[in-house]
């Protein structure tokens, strides 16, 4: 069921959002689990929308073989999936090629976290969305919380779970509509139990697993609180849309790619809690040359570059030997009044050399400092 707390929009006033522009809008239902109700929820809305005399086409959904969701179906158009050979099989894709000659008015695409097999024009699934939001087709889709970039290292330490399809924030940020699906921990265990999720040989493994009531408590926060921040950062009359606040928020990276991507991670959500503009910014050394580095290491440098795009910042690289002037300057020119730094244990001979973190705390009056450990 959706939250009431949370879902503040209806149908008909995401109709009107439709028509105010010619680029399509997009409509995210999030989930904190599997069987919450997300797609049931879409499908009732393309129900609604085709009875408003709206042009709905179902692009991707997936039933998961509950009865009930497949009913529901009903009458929807739907687009038949493009079949493409891999391997010694054939899978299917989303056939966006179909859709954008169809020109529905709304399409409903389930699975927006789903990566894409060989065949299709784009890597992920949102790119997908996104191609068809371009072309003015609105979009109907849905998630659950744990696909969320930024949130990654926060779900693997409460769950355990290495979540691998990820989404970035920006795309769900930037959604014109989100609404929490929303069912307490015990409900969606005991839906588990009846078999409305998984099949009863997969029921009693989730059970154990993933569908622990600590687990789906944990997911279910950060759903509800994900949602909040998404409308929160909504432009409101009145007020300052993200791009008018001046004081924005620096992070210091480095090669190492395990603690830079934690460090963009948090960085990414401490920036959407206080709807600010942030950015990455490296100090490369002559040592640090890319052509005396590693190759291995310069191609998850250059990952960690994407990541902090697709999680809304920026990203700047600055060549100096003094990496702490080179980033005091840095901040003083570009309105940074928070900054960043992760923990770090040095080796005895490192002592040698200012810390980034103790010469900030001494040198940088007036720049706040948030200090993270990546490692955690």
């Amino acid at each position: 069921m959706e939250s009431p707390a949370i879902e503040r929009l209806k149908p008909e006033d995401f109709l009107r959002l439709i028509e105010k522009s010619r680029l399509g809008k997009l409509k995210i239902y999030l989930g904190h689990a599997a069987g919450v109700g997300k797609t049931y929820a879409m499908l009732e809305e393309a129900h609604r929308l085709k009875s408003a005399g709206v042009d709905v086409v179902v692009g991707w959904i997936e039933s998961h073989g509950r009865k009930e969701t497949e009913a529901l179906i009903g009458d929807l158009e739907i687009i038949p999936r493009k079949k493409v050979p891999h391997g010694d099989t054939t899978v299917e894709i989303l056939d966006v090629p179909k859709i954008l000659e169809r020109r529905p008015t709304v399409c409903v695409v389930d699975e927006l976290p789903f990566s894409n097999i060989g065949g299709s024009s784009n890597p992920k699934r949102y790119l997908d969305v996104q191609e068809l939001l371009l072309a003015g087709i609105n979009v109907i889709t849905a998630m659950n919380i744990q696909h969320l970039e930024s949130l990654h290292d926060t779900v693997l330490r409460a769950t355990g779970v290495d979540v691998r399809e990820r989404v970035p924030d920006r795309f769900v940020l930037e959604a014109d509509h989100v609404v929490n699906v929303d069912l307490t921990a015990e409900e969606l265990r005991e839906r588990l139990r009846m078999g409305k999720i998984y099949p009863a040989n997969r029921a009693l493994a989730a059970l154990e697993n993933f569908f622990t009531e600590n687990n789906l408590n944990e997911l279910r926060e950060l759903a509800l609180r994900e949602t909040a921040n998404a409308l929160d950062q909504r432009p409101r009359a009145g007020t300052k849309s993200p791009t008018d606040v001046s004081e924005k928020i620096a992070v210091c990276i480095s090669t190492n790619p395990v603690t830079t991507a934690r460090l963009l991670r948090s960085t990414s959500r401490l920036a959407g809690r206080l709807n600010r503009e942030w950015m990455a910014v490296y100090v490369r050394r002559k040592k640090e040359d890319p052509l005396r580095i590693p190759s291995d290491l310069q191609r998850q440098f250059i990952q960690n570059v994407q990541l902090a795009t697709e999680l809304g910042g920026s990203v700047t690289v600055l060549e100096s030997e003094d990496v702490c002037a080179a980033l005091l300057k840095y901040c003083h020119e570009n309105d940074v009044h928070l900054v960043v730094l992760g923990t770090s244990e040095r080796k005895w001979w490192q002592f040698m050399r200012p810390d980034v973190l103790e010469f900030f705390m001494h040198h940088a009056p007036g720049i706040d400092i948030h200090i993270v450990d990546p490692n955690n």
